[in-house]
């Protein structure tokens, strides 16, 4: 999960693009980068860290030009220490280019094998965007072929693209002298809106990007499709790949994106208010509303779902945990112990709501459970008689290789496990979980044109077809001794309030 933009105007970037990115900033916190054109020439800065840390004055004062890109990272491929994996990626050949990109490729290693062995091309990092740069470059050199660049050009080399990379890709590019390119993979699983306003033209990852920055949002990228802005504004559009079907990421509706946005037509808000709906069916056949005293959110994400499932149930909805929003991040310290602290540190509890009541929690999803455990566990020292919890998502029992880096099969508290089981683990007096079809319903049925939801995470289904064990055991092996930035609620509890951020 990233966030990206990108922007063609007729005055100076590089102010919009800082603010665009802090728009975008719960979608990763780990490094910002910043690249703007003028006359011809990239001009860059990039550095671990959130986007307000990274860019100070003399930072943004090197940025000059009426053309730019920009990306927050949260790694989900490669080594997510290394500053030299902050985006943009750029590359001299042909015309120069520079690239940022949201999702994760799922043959990247191939796709880095064939371009040493076969298009000369030197790749200097583990990451998967500079092999996507590095194949598009090798498509579009061979279109072009030293000719002048027309748009042309550029959707034949992203049609190639498509026919060689697979997984999950929103795509900014810009190329030197000649204009910024968008577009999204064959399935649209990561998202990309676009916007204009008196005279630019802004692409980004979500809606709210597009609006908080004054542009009017005009639609959002087709699955396979690019657009081409040329330095002149005019934006070029065409479907490059042979059979695309939209099939957006469910977490983002769950999680990920902010809900004050809209996504493939769906407002996020709505969606995790539906949830909220279908879930409060899934609550009355396990807990009897009667022995429910009030309902709790575990901040953020999940308070729409937690009010419409207080307001249909009839039972009084209460905030009663505070979130400290200015305590460092957990998920790069090492040990257990640590976490659970940390966790302490950053929830805090209204002691008034839980003492001598029966509390049902809600939670957008639980991951690894140890949070949610402590968390259960912190109801009780404030007093709780009986603490259910819910959940707005089904269990999450497969991992994510489309671009969320949650933990391996073995680490999911629901992998192999009963509910009971589960419930169990976390220390709840009733454990209620969305189940699969209900949640695909409820969000589904706000855009009924979609083609369905990549929802591997929780039914184990890869839309890309191209997953087998052999993949997910590599990928688990790689993730072994890393710590893991999706880690239950401790990593979300970091990240800033996407209700109001």
């Amino acid at each position: 999960m990233c966030g990206i933009v990108g922007v063609v105007s007729n005055a100076p970037v590089n102010q919009l693009i800082y603010d665009a990115l802090l728009l975008l900033q719960h979608r990763g916190q780990d490094a910002a980068g910043i690249v703007t054109q003028q006359e011809r020439k990239f001009f860059m800065h990039k550095a671990k860290g959130m986007v307000r840390d990274v860019f100070r004055t003399r930072n943004m004062r090197g940025l000059p030009g009426n053309a730019g890109l920009g990306q927050v990272r949260y790694p989900t491929a490669g080594n997510a220490y290394s500053e030299e994996e902050a985006q943009p990626f750029y590359v001299n050949a042909p015309f120069g280019i520079v690239l940022v990109h949201n999702g994760n490729l799922t043959n990247a290693q191939a796709l880095k094998a064939e371009l040493f062995s076969s298009d000369h091309r030197h790749i200097n990092t583990e990451s998967d965007s500079e092999v996507l740069l590095n194949v598009f470059a090798h498509e579009l050199e061979k279109t072009t072929r030293g000719m002048r660049l027309q748009p042309q050009d550029v959707f034949t080399a992203v049609s190639n693209v498509h026919r060689r990379v697979r997984g999950s890709y929103a795509v900014v590019a810009m190329i030197a002298g000649h204009g910024v390119l968008a577009f999204r993979d064959p399935f649209g699983i990561r998202p990309l809106s676009l916007g204009h306003k008196d005279g630019r033209i802004m692409v980004a990852s979500e809606s709210v990007t597009l609006e908080g920055t004054g542009h009017t949002f005009d639609r959002h990228l087709l699955p396979g499709e690019a657009i081409f802005i040329d330095l002149q504004g005019k934006v070029h559009s065409q479907q490059c790949a042979d059979s695309p079907k939209l099939y957006p990421c469910i977490f983002e509706y769950v999680y990920l994106a902010r809900p004050d946005s809209v996504l493939d037509g769906i407002s996020v808000y709505q969606a995790r208010l539906n949830l909220g709906e279908t879930l409060a069916k899934r609550v009355v056949s396990t807990v009897p509303p009667s022995e429910i005293d009030v309902i709790i959110p575990i901040p953020e994400s999940s308070r729409p779902s937690a009010t419409q499932l207080a307001h249909l149930l009839g039972i009084p909805y209460r905030e009663g945990f505070v979130k400290n929003r200015y305590v460092g991040r957990t998920f790069i310290m090492p040990g257990q112990g640590v976490r659970k602290k940390s966790v302490r540190q950053k929830l805090n509890v209204i002691a008034s709501e839980f003492k001598g009541r029966n509390v049902l929690l809600v939670d957008d999803s639980i991951v690894r459970g140890t949070t949610s455990r402590e968390i259960v566990q912190m109801a009780r020292d404030a007093g709780a008689r009986k603490v259910y919890l819910a959940s707005a998502a089904p269990p999450v029992r497969y991992p994510n290789v489309y671009g969320i880096d949650m933990p391996t099969s073995s680490e999911l508290v629901a992998h192999g496990r009963t509910v009971e089981e589960v419930r169990a683990v976390i220390g709840c007096d009733a454990l209620i979980y969305q189940d699969v079809e209900g949640m695909k319903r409820a969000i589904g049925s706000l855009n009924p044109s979609l083609d369905g939801f990549d929802a591997s995470c929780f039914d184990g289904v890869y839309v890309t077809g191209d997953i087998n064990p052999d993949d997910i055991a590599r990928i688990n092996e790689a993730r072994i001794g890393q710590e893991d930035p999706l880690e239950d609620d401790t990593s979300r509890l970091a990240l800033p309030n996407t209700q109001d951020a």
